[in-house]
């Protein structure tokens, strides 16, 4: 009778151990899958410096690699003020704007960040910090307790008044971690940003 039972006992116990493997395996996907994380960002397509008329903004492509690497999700900051413009003019624009303070509206809703513990802010810098759109939304949002890690694409300016001006607009946030890389890099070089995710930890 004893060797019956361990004989039952030994043909069920592979069973049971892929069964509870299964189960460890689907609870970590659900983990990774409900993310605590969030990319808020501002991208412009058509004109840019150094990589002319593009269908896909740098800092987009800089968001795509942060949300495929990490699980995170997204919210973009869409504006048509901006649609169509060259360079030259739309620098300019942004110069007029940047040097009246001017915050432009963006569309839609502002996210609700209540789930989010780590919220990703990037865009391009314009005359020395983010687009003014961008001061529009953290107008609308709060960030208090959350940890916030900015990043930038550029053509030179590197994080100029980004990082200052994010935590000057969420002094109860934890402002760190900060990423600056080239626009004309970022299709090329997402290696760049898997490195800066590592030392973060992600």
């Amino acid at each position: 009778m004893n060797k019956i039972i361990t004989m039952a006992l030994a043909t069920l116990f592979p069973f049971m151990a892929a069964n509870c493997q299964d189960k460890q395996e689907s609870k970590q996907i659900d983990n990774k899958t409900m993310s605590k994380s969030i990319v808020i960002f501002f991208s412009h397509a058509g004109d840019n410096y150094a990589v002319g008329n593009i269908e896909v903004g740098n800092t987009k492509i800089v968001a795509d690699y942060i949300s495929e690497i990490t699980g995170a999700d997204q919210y973009e900051i869409v504006t048509h003020k901006y649609d169509g413009m060259a360079y030259t003019p739309l620098i300019k624009l942004a110069k007029e704007e940047a040097y009246n303070g001017e915050l432009p509206p963006y569309e839609g809703d502002s996210p609700d960040l209540s789930a989010y513990d780590t919220v990703f802010i990037g865009g391009p810098v314009w005359w020395g910090t983010y687009p003014q759109v961008m001061f529009t939304l953290f107008r609308d949002i709060n960030l208090d307790g959350k940890t916030v890690i900015p990043f930038t694409t550029h053509e030179g300016s590197g994080l100029a008044s980004c990082v200052s001006d994010v935590k000057k607009a969420f002094p109860k946030a934890t402002v760190k971690g900060e990423f600056s890389i080239y626009g004309h890099e970022v299709r090329t070089s997402k290696e760049k940003v898997e490195n800066w995710l590592k030392k973060l930890g992600m």
